[in-house]
């Protein structure tokens, strides 16, 4: 193949990527958001206190990042064994589906407890979808690009976050507008009802991409299922690969989802739509910012990047939380884009850190089951975790703690981390490398 056939092959599978990511990470989003700003008081008996319906509405939430890892393993055996496209096809769809149907559910004041029992399966099946999505995007980004433009096309399958978070939070922040009755009576059904649009335009765009190439060569493992050798084989880099992403699945979410609910707390006080406005310009600055810290990676070294952007995070962590007692709205702008920014370099490049952790045979399951399995582990619960540490103390010092100790881990898990090369295609291949851009 020619080096302009390629490049061609791995735009179109970087933007296929990103359209698709995009909009799973929509879906996902707007029910992270719903459970911050209304969820707690629809959803839940009336009366309930203010952060035990939030920490109630964060724990249906959850639900979706421990359903993650098992979805992770479905579609990552169904990604090895008959192929990524297929795989993605089939989790956008569900995605989309779960997606529309929470914005039909009917409320606690309609059907009692069978409107949280049903929000909770909804919720399952949407961990499901997007616990097969990330790994299978990543891997058709990264395993489509040549071996020197890995991490750049990667950053194609992440800008899908910060895109997903984009919509849901300027869609939201629109609503917003409209009035808390508005936006609690009928206003946030609204943003899970126009999923079903954005699945047809995913799906259309997937089916035209063509498969892996590595997958296409990829030798069959010698043990029967994907899941046997990923565990046998792959133990020790999967339990690296979860080290490494605390900041990158659970950092996310203290940031985005969790400060929304602190924000907006009576004792802090800041306005529903000040806190959406400036989440949603921290999802430009990380949406331009993910492609270049990508493309960096491959200049400098990929994990050399993301150490970097972690140790900003943990300068950044008291900023972030302290600002929005301030009385500049300017200033909450600005740190909520400067945090963005330097998670772009926590995210941006970590695709193919998890993706060249692995050799080829039993990628799928591989990385889909360290990235949801840390999914499950730090952004599940660290929204739940925090709520209920500021609840108990009456402070927001614990969840900067908390984040910072997450940074020290993540930094601590990368200096480990092997990165293998896509010639390496057999068990018995030499030990993983390090080629140019990759070095720590």
């Amino acid at each position: 193949m020619t080096d302009h056939a390629q490049s061609r092959k791995a735009r179109k599978a970087g933007i296929a990527a990103f359209v698709g990511t995009t909009i799973e990470w929509y879906d996902f989003y707007v029910y992270a958001t719903a459970a911050s700003l209304v969820f707690g008081s629809i959803f839940f008996p009336e009366g309930t206190d203010r952060l035990t319906g939030i920490a109630a509405a964060f724990a249906t939430y959850a639900v979706g990042f421990f359903a993650r890892p098992l979805g992770g393993i479905v579609f990552g055996h169904i990604g090895d064994r008959f192929g990524r496209r297929s795989a993605l096809v089939i989790t956008l769809t569900m995605m989309g589906a779960a997606t529309f149907l929470v914005g039909l559910l009917p409320t606690y004041a309609d059907v009692g407890i069978l409107a949280p029992i049903l929000l909770v399966l909804l919720r399952f099946v949407q961990g499901i979808a997007v616990g097969g999505e990330w790994g299978g995007a990543v891997l058709m980004a990264v395993e489509h690009a040549p071996e020197g433009k890995k991490t750049f096309y990667g950053g194609f399958a992440q800008l899908g976050n910060p895109a997903g978070a984009l919509l849901s939070t300027g869609l939201f922040g629109l609503l917003s507008t409209l009035g808390d009755n508005a936006l609690k009576e009928w206003a946030w059904r609204v943003p899970f009802l126009l999923s079903a649009v954005l699945i047809v335009i995913g799906v259309l765009i997937r089916l035209k991409v063509e498969e892996s190439p590595v997958f296409e060569a990829e030798p069959e493992p010698d043990e029967g299922l994907p899941l046997t050798y990923a565990l046998k084989t792959n133990w020790k880099p999967i339990l690296l690969g979860i080290g490494t992403l605390p900041i990158a699945v659970g950092g996310y979410y203290l940031v985005t989802t969790f400060i929304t609910a602190y924000a907006t707390d009576p004792s802090v006080g800041l306005s529903e739509t000040v806190v959406l406005n400036a989440l949603s310009v921290a999802a430009v600055v990380e949406l331009v910012a993910t492609l270049g810290v990508a493309w960096l990676g491959d200049k400098v070294g990929r994990i050399r990047v993301v150490i970097w952007g972690l140790a900003a995070v943990a300068v950044l962590a008291t900023p972030q939380f302290l600002v929005v007692s301030s009385d500049s709205t300017a200033l909450i702008f600005l740190v909520f884009a400067a945090m963005r920014l330097v998670m772009a370099a926590t995210y941006g490049p970590v695709a193919t850190v998890l993706a060249q952790m692995f050799r080829p045979q039993a990628r799928y399951t591989s990385i889909s089951l360290t990235y949801q399995v840390a999914g499950a582990l730090f952004g599940g619960l660290s929204p739940v975790a925090s709520t209920l540490m500021f609840q108990a103390t009456d402070s927001i010092v614990p969840v900067i703690v908390l984040l910072v100790a997450m940074c020290a881990l993540s930094i601590a898990c990368l200096l480990k981390a092997p990165q293998h090369t896509d010639d390496a295609t057999t068990a018995d291949s030499p030990a993983p490398t390090a080629p140019a851009g990759t070095a720590t």
